[in-house]
């Protein structure tokens, strides 16, 4: 710990006050990024404070780590410096909402079920539906650019954020993009920050584009013998006329893990039967709209499942649909609750390489023996998770084998493989970041414009940044 960062809590305390910093062991333990802990815990109320604490982390060179809800917080490398964990969850507020004009502007640290509740009161919904979903806060998730089941038809963040303020810098507010659908204010800089771990400044308002509710949705489910007959159902339904809401593939693993012990103690319902299978791969999909829309859709969908030989047909209505899509959308911290060391890795690929992606992956895992389950977008994003039965050497030594192969695989598949979580210690060991970038050196020059004396998150993203 350096001299500045233990003089950090009575500068901090000016800034927002003494019961709103912590340097408590046990408090700051709660923040911990992959076992390091910073010095101080800060918890600003403004935009005004949030500009003054980044610059005196920047007159300091203090490192800096934004945080929401802390569910993602392990995303990425380790840190090379932790001094100083900004807590954004009192930046909590609505600050703007036009039903009319289906604009929205919050804060960073407003939860994603506040926002969700407010919505619905004009039955209307922001697409965020986010693993974590209870807990996670807006900026957290605009940082971490976590994948949804509902990019199928709404697309990502991307799609929908149409600007942002953030403090960049030594402590410069700044903005890009507006708060209107039609916007032509010049470069989207803000798109920046999505998916980046806050190693580019501190997101502190988002504005959004929402959308109207759904009136009414159905799920189909249909289950295959092996994944060659499911992905030729999936081409099927990709080269129809079709439009689902989410289109994911499960595997047979997958049925363990939503019928296991770690989905009881997470999840509020039960899976519905007749979901997913013990030994069957399964193909779901959700969509919507009115009677006949959804009568052509389960006609249609129930042709192409026989085409590809389909053993089991479901079809489900729309509340059990929605606690269906609660376990899609929550496949992630399911798997991490459900083994000691569960690795998951993320790969991204053309939809017409998604067959070749789940075999390669498949066949490494069975050759290592590690037990595993798959969720697949019909887009070609799929999150790969192995769970070892222990957290031990052996373990190690398997995933390590495991993930190189599947690495490799994708490399000669044309796909971006990344591992976005794993076991703390395990990182150094991994390719968690995949193969060296070409693009590295871009990333690096828009790294050294926005945080120029590397107090943001530094060592988080990838090559170091």
């Amino acid at each position: 710990m350096t001299t500045a960062s233990k003089a950090a809590p009575a500068r901090l305390h000016d800034v927002v006050g003494a019961e709103h910093v912590s340097s408590d062991p046990a408090e700051l333990s709660a923040y911990a990024v992959d076992g390091k802990l910073p010095a101080s815990a800060v918890r600003p109320g403004s935009n005004e404070q949030v500009v003054e604490i980044v610059k005196y982390a920047a007159a300091e060179k203090l490192a800096l780590i934004p945080s929401g809800a802390r569910t993602k917080l392990n995303i990425g490398s380790p840190p090379l410096r932790y001094d100083i964990a900004l807590d954004m969850t009192r930046l909590d507020r609505i600050l703007a909402y036009d039903p009319g004009d289906l604009t929205l502007s919050v804060e960073a640290g407003v939860p994603l079920r506040k926002v969700a509740e407010a919505l619905a009161e004009h039955r209307q919904f922001l697409p965020l539906a986010v693993p974590y979903f209870d807990r996670a806060t807006v900026g957290g998730t605009i940082a971490s650019g976590v994948d949804t089941p509902l990019r199928q038809f709404y697309g990502t963040a991307r799609d929908y954020v149409l600007g942002m303020e953030f403090v960049v810098g030594e402590g410069v507010q700044s903005k890009s993009g507006g708060n209107v659908v039609k916007n032509v204010t010049g470069y989207d800089l803000h798109k920046l920050m999505i998916g980046a771990l806050g190693t580019l400044g501190v997101i502190t308002r988002v504005n959004f584009k929402t959308f109207p509710m759904l009136v009414s949705s159905r799920g189909f489910v249909a289950t295959f013998e092996n994944l060659d007959r499911a992905i030729d159902m999936r081409n099927r339904v990709a080269q129809s006329p079709l439009t689902p809401m989410t289109f994911d593939l499960l595997s047979p693993g997958a049925a363990y893990l939503f019928g296991g012990p770690a989905a009881e103690r997470l999840m509020k319902s039960s899976m519905p039967l007749n979901v997913v299978s013990p030994s069957r791969w399964t193909l779901t999909i959700g969509y919507f709209g009115k009677e006949a829309v959804l009568a052509r859709y389960e006609a249609e969908l129930r042709h192409m499942a026989a085409e590809s030989a389909a053993e089991n047909v479901t079809v489900l209505g729309d509340r059990i649909l929605a606690a269906a899509f609660a376990y899609k959308r929550e496949f992630i911290p399911i798997a991490l609750e459900s083994s000691p060391a569960t690795t998951i890795v993320k790969i991204s690929v053309l939809p017409s390489r998604m067959k070749e992606s789940l075999a390669v992956a498949a066949k490494a895992a069975n050759t290592n023996q590690i037990p595993w389950a798959a969720m697949a977008r019909s887009l070609g994003v799929i999150f790969f998770a192995l769970l070892p039965v222990e957290r031990s050497q052996a373990s190690h030594r398997q995933v390590v084998a495991t993930t190189n192969q599947i690495l490799a695989a994708g490399a000669n598949l044309g796909a971006n493989t990344t591992i976005p979580w794993c076991p703390s210690e395990w990182k150094s060991a991994l390719k968690i970041w995949g193969p060296e970038r070409s693009d590295l050196a871009q990333m690096q020059k828009v790294k050294k414009v926005f945080d120029p004396l590397g107090i943001f998150s530094p060592g988080r993203f990838i090559g170091g940044i």
